[in-house]
């Protein structure tokens, strides 16, 4: 498979580039609205074509998928585009601005006969595959989760994650990491309530605080921010025991990761050995196009996490709980 990249953010080329680059996927191409910078980037990355619009990008035939690290605000049209193109898409997260947006971009792709993948990387390392089994297989009645990913977006004025215009805030940010979390180990939530601030003045919100809640009693916490210092982690509490992981988003590429638990009164740690979730994620996209598969980050999995994002904005507005509706 041989990819083009919409984009010469800093995630593709530090991340995502390099993990193709180690797949047996390639990279054929790399766009940008500055041919200069498009250029650049190619150069570093030995990448054989760079254009300086991204339509010029799509129109190139050598490509078979894209990969769309745009701002959020973005992601949508060139999603679609793309997949007007006949090129399958690994998006970053999040998918779109809202629900509805990608419940639009999702019935595209699907009319357009092309794999969409959300690019929730997280998900991909053994660390999060263990965690889950372990909480599906040997943990007795979920009661709670919590989950938090922070850390100081310093001197950033013009950061576009603090630009309202194009989907910016730490709920979009790294927030959505922290949903998805607990969605993994709770499912869907019945209603939200949140809390959010915007201590920049940015028009986006820079802390959020929210409270995920279920049918039957259980509850999840998230939260966000860009104003303290990093923090990644989840926690997850039955009745016969409980699971936490530390740097539970993005773990260090070269130390062990680290999985802690109680279950049934017996106390445990496992380890895993430093991968590359980037490459990992990368490895699911291609297999799932090859095999024409679901991805396990794929269309439904996009909506139902964005329709939980959604809620809790709609709460932090109302300053009442809010219903969550996957189906808008």
């Amino acid at each position: 498979m041989e990819f083009g990249i919409l984009s010469t953010a800093g995630i593709a080329r530090n991340s995502v580039v390099p993990a193709i680059r180690e797949s047996e996927a390639t990279v054929g191409a790399i766009a940008s609205r500055d041919a200069d910078r498009a250029a650049s980037v190619a150069d570093d990355f030995s990448i054989p074509r760079s254009y300086g619009s991204y339509d010029a990008l799509l129109d190139d035939s050598g490509i078979d998928a894209v990969y769309i690290p745009l701002p959020n605000g973005l992601h949508a049209e060139w999603t679609k585009r793309a997949a007007d193109a006949g090129l399958d898409v690994l998006c970053e997260k999040p998918l779109t601005v809202d629900a509805a947006e990608a419940h639009e971009v999702v019935d595209h792709c699907e009319r357009r006969d092309v794999t969409l993948m959300e690019a929730f990387m997280y998900q991909f390392h053994p660390r999060t595959e263990r965690a889950i089994e372990l909480a599906d297989e040997r943990l007795d009645d979920i009661r709670s989760v919590s989950a938090s990913f922070k850390f100081p977006l310093v001197d950033a004025p013009d950061d576009i994650r603090l630009n309202p215009d194009l989907a910016g805030g730490s709920l979009m940010d790294v927030g959505a990491y922290a949903v998805s979390a607990a969605r993994q180990f709770l499912g869907q939530p019945g209603r939200v309530y949140a809390h959010i601030h915007d201590s920049r003045d940015s028009g986006v919100d820079t802390e959020v605080a929210g409270i995920l809640e279920y049918d039957d009693g259980s509850s999840a916490r998230v939260a966000s921010g860009f104003d303290t210092q990093t923090v990644q982690r989840y926690r997850v509490e039955a009745a016969n025991g409980w699971i936490e992981v530390e740097n539970a988003f993005s773990p260090p590429s070269d130390d062990p990761a680290e999985l802690d638990y109680m279950i049934d009164g017996v106390r445990g740690t496992e380890r895993f050995e430093p991968v590359d979730q980037y490459r990992l994620q990368i490895d699911h996209f291609v297999d799932c196009v090859e095999s024409r598969a679901q991805p396990r980050t794929g269309g439904t999995e996009a909506i139902e996490n964005m329709a939980v994002i959604d809620a809790l904005y709609r709460s932090a507005d109302s300053g009442e709980p809010t219903t969550v509706d996957t189906q808008q």
